[in-house]
C-alpha cells in the first residue's frame, strides 16, 4: 500500500509567502525559506510551490527565490505555476525542484509535456487539472508522461473511474473527518491546501490519527519495540542529544515509556524529568524546540542516541550545547574533511568582512573575480601536470591549492559548502 502524502503549499508572490491563490496579504512574516525549514521539521513529506510571478524579470527573481527555498528544505520541492517554455522548467529543475507541475488548462503546457517528460524524466512531471476535462481529453498523453496529477478540483473519483494515476488533491477542506475520509478513498494520493499549510496544524498528530483509521502515512515507528529496552532503576533510558548536521553532542537527558512514545507521534524530542517528576517537550516554553532526525539504540539496548535539529540553544545557560566547560584538553589534529573545508571556508567568508591587510585572500577579493577565475584556472592545470608526476605529494599540494581558490570563488558567489553537499546528496 503507497503511503498517503503531506503537502503543505507555499505561494510566492513578489518572493515573500502570501495566504493564497489571488491573495497579496503575506502569509506569517511572508519568510519562505524559514516556511521550508518549518514543514520540513514538522512532518510534512513534500512541499508545492506555486509561484504568481508576472514578467520575466520577476520570474527569474522567483526562481532565484525557490533555489533558496529548495535548499532550506529537506523535502522533495515542487514548483507550480509560470511555466512557460521549456527553459522554465530547466531553470526550476536546476534550482532543486524535484517535480515541476504544467498547467492543463493552458494549451502551451499540455503542448509541453512530452517534450519536457523525455528530456529530464517523467518522474519530475506533474500536471495540474481544475476539471475532468483537461483530464479525459488528454488522459493517454498524462499517463504516458507525467508521475502524477494535481487536482485543483474534487475530480479525483471521475479520474479514478478511468485511470490508476496518482492524484493529489489541492482542497480547502478544513474538517479533519472530511479529510480523513478523502484520504481514506484510493482516488486519493495525498493533500495538500489550507489544512496541511496551516502552520497551527500538527501533521505529526493528524497522521497518528491517519494510521488509527487504517490509512498507510509516513510516520515515525521504532523498529525496537520498549519492552527490549534495558531501563535503569528509575524506568528510565538516558538519552545523548547531537545536532544531526555537525553531530556536535548537545544534551543529555531521559525518557520513560511514555516520553519515547510522545516523542515518536510529535516529532519533537519528549523527555522525563527527573526534578520535576514530569514530562517535558523540549523548547515548549522557550522556543527551542528539538526535532527529531533518527533514534538509535546503542549495542546494550541502554542507550538512546538521538539526532535532531535544534532550534535555538540546547542548554538552559543559553549555550548551544551543554557541554561547554572544558576540564582538560590534549593537542590533536582535528582532520575531519567536512570541519577542515567549514573552517577554512569561515576564515574566507570572516576576511572578506573583516578585510587584513597584507592577506592574499583579501588580495583576491579586492582584484575581483576575473583574477580569481584566472587563478581557478591556473590551480586547475597544476593538478592535471601533477597528476603526471608518480610522486602523489605533488598532486595533494596542487588540490589544496585548487580548493583554496574554489572557496574563495564560492565566497564571492555565495556558494556554502552545504550547497555543495545538498546538490552531490541529491544527485
Amino acid at each position: 500500500m503507497t503511503n498517503k502524502l503531506m503537502i503543505p503549499c507555499v505561494y510566492l508572490q513578489d518572493c515573500k509567502a502570501v495566504t493564497g491563490f489571488g491573495q497579496r496579504n503575506l502569509f506569517g512574516d511572508g519568510d519562505v525559506e524559514a516556511l521550508a525549514k518549518f514543514y520540513s521539521d514538522n512532518g510534512a513529506d513534500e512541499l508545492l510551490v506555486f509561484d504568481f510571478s508576472s514578467g520575466d524579470s520577476e520570474h527569474e527573481r522567483a526562481i532565484g527565490k525557490i533555489k533558496e527555498i529548495c535548499t532550506a528544505s529537506e523535502i522533495p520541492v515542487i514548483c507550480a505555476g509560470n511555466i512557460k517554455r521549456m527553459e522554465d522548467v530547466k531553470k526550476l529543475i536546476y534550482a532543486g525542484c524535484a517535480k515541476t507541475v504544467l498547467n492543463f488548462s493552458k494549451q502551451g503546457n499540455v503542448e509541453l509535456l512530452e517534450e519536457v517528460s523525455k528530456r529530464f524524466g517523467r518522474e519530475k512531471m506533474m500536471v495540474s487539472i481544475s476539471s475532468i476535462e483537461e483530464f479525459t481529453d488528454h488522459k493517454e498523453l498524462i499517463e504516458n508522461y507525467a508521475a502524477a496529477v494535481l487536482a485543483l478540483d474534487t475530480v479525483q473519483d471521475a479520474i479514478a473511474e478511468i485511470s490508476s494515476i496518482p492524484v493529489i488533491l489541492h482542497t480547502d477542506e478544513g474538517k479533519e473527518s472530511s479529510l480523513l475520509a478523502l484520504l481514506g478513498s484510493n482516488a486519493v494520493g495525498g493533500l495538500c491546501g489550507s489544512f496541511v499549510s496551516d502552520a497551527s496544524t500538527e501533521l505529526l498528530v493528524f497522521k497518528d490519527k491517519c494510521r488509527e483509521a487504517g490509512i498507510a502515512v509516513n510516520t515515525f515507528e521504532s523498529s525496537i519495540p520498549w519492552s527490549e529496552f534495558k531501563l535503569n532503576s528509575d524506568g528510565l533510558i538516558p538519552v545523548v542529544v547531537q545536532d544531526y548536521k555537525t553531530d556536535e553532542v548537545l544534551m543529555v537527558a531521559y525518557m520513560n515509556e511514555e516520553a519515547f512514545r510522545t516523542t515518536l507521534k510529535s516529532g519533537k524530542m519528549t523527555y522525563w524529568s527527573r526534578s520535576r517528576q514530569e514530562l517535558w517537550t523540549k523548547g515548549l516554553t522557550s522556543g527551542h524546540i528539538q526535532y527529531v532526525k533518527s533514534l538509535t539504540l546503542d549495542c546494550d539496548n541502554d542507550t538512546i542516541l538521538a539526532k535532531v535539529a535544534q532550534v535555538g540553544a540546547s542548554c538552559h545557560t543559553g549555550n548551544k550545547t551543554c557541554f561547554f566547560q572544558p576540564l582538560m584538553k590534549k593537542e590533536y589534529d582535528d582532520t575531519n574533511p567536512l570541519r577542515v573545508f567549514q573552517d577554512v571556508y569561515d576564515v574566507i567568508l570572516d576576511r572578506k568582512e573583516n578585510p587584513k591587510e597584507g592577506s592574499y585572500t583579501n588580495y583576491l577579493f579586492e582584484k575581483g573575480i576575473d583574477k580569481i577565475l584566472k587563478k581557478v584556472g591556473e590551480e586547475c592545470t597544476e593538478i592535471v601536470i601533477a597528476a603526471k608526476n608518480p610522486d602523489k605529494e605533488e598532486i595533494k599540494y596542487e588540490i589544496s591549492d585548487f580548493l583554496y581558490h574554489v572557496m574563495v570563488l564560492m565566497a564571492v558567489k555565495g556558494v556554502t559548502w552545504e550547497d555543495i553537499t545538498r546538490e552531490l546528496a541529491r544527485r
